[in-house]
């Protein structure tokens, strides 16, 4: 069993690394070609009309609506059951495990928050709160995987669990804060398939067909009562039967499977349509914004002194200690390096606001603060090691 785990982990970070690879190979193809001689071209590819009528339904949406609302579903899927795994059998069980990721994760959730708030009060702008508040879990193993043994093993299993109950914690702020009118006729519909999956799952039906087939509908009633769509993901993430966790099991196998399309196909699609961002006068005027300036100072100090004094007051209180392999540098850095916002970040920038002008800068601003992070974080685990080979 306990192999099995650690397998699932290796895949899990192998895969996400590589997916962080080719996320920067994609972005920085993306605002190459969106810059260019065809950026007409390539960004009204992404904006193209394409769907159908369905009933009295009309689903005609653009390829990046599709990307956004559709595959990042498949996306939110596999976070959930990440989340399931870790929560069952993984870094967060048992629950005295989870209490130092979890209370990192909420510092590192809330003082960007804050700092965003505090910099947007009292202006349209304010509704952006949640966009610094996550951190892009493929960039950050991509990050830590360039430093190799530079980084304790403590601190790659912290920064992932703290990745993934960002990834909750976003989850939760997207369900709350950014959904639109809500036709509680659809939204019980979609609650009511989840209900009946959950039944199944007690009822010890293991095949996969049931959740895939059911899981289509509740996607669309979602969609359709005003809550964000992803968010049916992570309910039917929750619905499959995780068991004893052992690989032949729902939920073990789901995540098996989309692990490679996750990683290589529709991250990829997802960065590639949300970073044709042609760099106008106006998106760049926007940079200095109130808006860009919470995000920046949000992701680059607010993530790594949110994660720290979370870190400090837990261990101060005595309720559980640091790793012995980290020290607080260590910690320091590494919560530099969650300050790669990216995925969750653009996710939410495109739910926040509507003006093109404020979407296409806070995409741009999100882009430049976390490679800031990023290269903080990298820097400071680098210099570390160079003195300690030194002494």
């Amino acid at each position: 069993m306990k192999t099995k785990v650690i397998n699932l982990y290796k895949e899990f970070t192998n895969s996400k690394k590589n997916a962080g690879l080719i996320l920067i190979f994609c972005t920085i193809i993306s605002l190459f070609l969106a810059n260019t001689d065809f950026s007409e071209s390539y960004v009204h590819f992404w904006h193209k009309e394409i769907g159908f009528s369905f009933l009295s339904f009309d689903l005609h949406y653009s390829l990046e609506h599709w990307i956004n609302d559709g595959l990042m579903t498949i996306f939110f899927l596999l976070v959930g059951l990440e989340i399931e795994h870790e929560l069952y059998a993984g870094e967060l069980h048992p629950i005295k495990n989870a209490l130092l990721p979890i209370f990192g994760a909420i510092g590192g959730m809330l003082m960007p928050a804050i700092i965003f708030i505090i910099i947007n009060y009292h202006t349209p702008t304010i509704h952006g709160f949640g966009i610094p508040m996550g951190t892009d879990i493929a960039f950050a193993i991509a990050v830590i995987s360039l430093l190799g043994n530079r980084v304790p093993s403590s601190i790659k299993i912290l920064l992932t669990a703290i990745a993934i109950i960002d990834d909750l914690g976003s989850i939760l702020i997207i369900a709350l804060c950014y959904g639109s009118n809500i036709n509680f006729m659809f939204l019980f519909a979609s609650l009511g398939i989840f209900l009946f999956l959950v039944i199944l799952n007690k009822l010890k039906v293991y095949s996969l067909v049931p959740y895939i087939i059911l899981g289509i509908p509740m996607w669309f009633f979602m969609m359709q009562s005003g809550i964000h769509p992803t968010i049916s993901g992570v309910l039917l993430a929750f619905a499959c039967p995780f068991g004893n966790g052992r690989e032949n099991t729902p939920s073990i196998k789901l995540q098996h499977y989309l692990h490679i399309p996750v990683a290589f196909i529709i991250l990829p699609l997802f960065t590639l349509a949300n970073t044709a961002i042609p760099i106008k006068t106006e998106f760049i005027h926007q940079l200095s914004g109130t808006h860009s300036i919470g995000i920046s100072l949000g992701l680059i100090i607010g993530k790594p002194l949110g994660i720290l004094m979370a870190f400090y007051t837990i261990t101060k209180m005595k309720i559980v200690t640091l790793p012995k392999d980290i020290n607080w540098h260590d910690v320091l850095a590494m919560g530099c390096i969650a300050g790669i916002g990216f995925t969750m970040s653009i996710f939410i920038t495109q739910l926040a606001f509507t003006s093109e002008a404020l979407i296409q800068s806070s995409k741009m601003i999100i882009l430049l603060a976390s490679l800031s992070s990023g290269f903080i974080g990298f820097l400071l685990y680098h210099f570390k090691s160079k003195k300690q080979t030194s002494k």
